[in-house]
């Protein structure tokens, strides 16, 4: 647990657990150039555990991905898309087209890294927009190397309502850099012993319910992404 003065949290793990697709042909969706699988499962699984559905992702006229929370006649539907590369060390940036501050406090948005492999803790690093599930949480994010809960691995934040802003982490050797134009911290570096090596990790998206609990306040939830980056870590000869 993380303490916060008087306010004690629990921060709880990001697993992209079953985030492989179904066999067969998974839909896709293109986005910023980049392949991206849709995650769907009719059973629950984790992150929550939840049932992931393409029904609540899509790319506009415009070439923003939409990500969704939806109530079904079988229960809320959450959202996740894999980019089909993997990437490796380098700078992973997203611009959000939607405020973060008002998400509802058992709504979690997630940019990250996740490897199937659980070697270096899944190569996990992961930008969190989560208040899990404590409504009076002053701190509404965070940045995390994996695993959240070693000493010194986890930095909460407070992200502020600009509609739009961006967020970013830099993965070198023996280090990672997060940066965020609309948090309290703008940049965070963690330099312990958990960075990973690359190895056949991808980058990430979700929107998820935490515990998979439905939102308390019973509403829908969809997050508008402009536009996903990479840029490889430069090599010196």
């Amino acid at each position: 647990m993380l303490s916060l003065g008087s306010l004690v949290l629990l921060v709880a793990p990001v697993s992209a657990e079953g985030a492989r697709p179904s066999p067969g042909q998974p839909p896709r969706v293109s986005f910023s150039g980049y392949e991206w699988v849709v995650k769907e499962y009719t059973r629950k699984l984790g992150p929550g555990p939840n049932i992931f559905s393409a029904a609540n992702v899509r790319v506009d006229e415009e070439g923003r991905l939409h990500l969704r929370i939806s109530r079904t006649r079988k229960g809320w539907t959450c959202a996740e898309v894999i980019n089909t590369r993997s990437l490796g060390y380098g700078t992973y940036s997203w611009t959000l087209a939607s405020p973060v501050d008002g998400l509802d406090r058992n709504v979690v948005l997630g940019l990250f890294t996740w490897s199937d492999d659980p070697a270096f803790a899944h190569r996990e690093i992961d930008w969190e927009a989560a208040r899990w599930g404590v409504a009076s949480d002053p701190t509404n994010g965070q940045y995390v190397v994996q695993p959240y809960d070693r000493p010194g691995n986890l930095q909460r934040v407070t992200f502020g309502g600009a509609e739009r802003s961006t967020q970013s982490f830099t993965w070198r050797p023996g280090s990672v850099t997060f940066t965020s134009t609309n948090a309290d911290v703008p940049e965070w570096t963690y330099t312990g012993p958990d960075v990973p090596e690359p190895g056949d990790e991808n980058a990430r998206m979700n929107l998820w319910l935490f515990r998979g609990l439905a939102p308390s306040d019973g509403r829908e939830v969809e997050i508008v992404l402009e536009s996903f980056s990479f840029t490889p870590l430069a090599t010196t000869s």
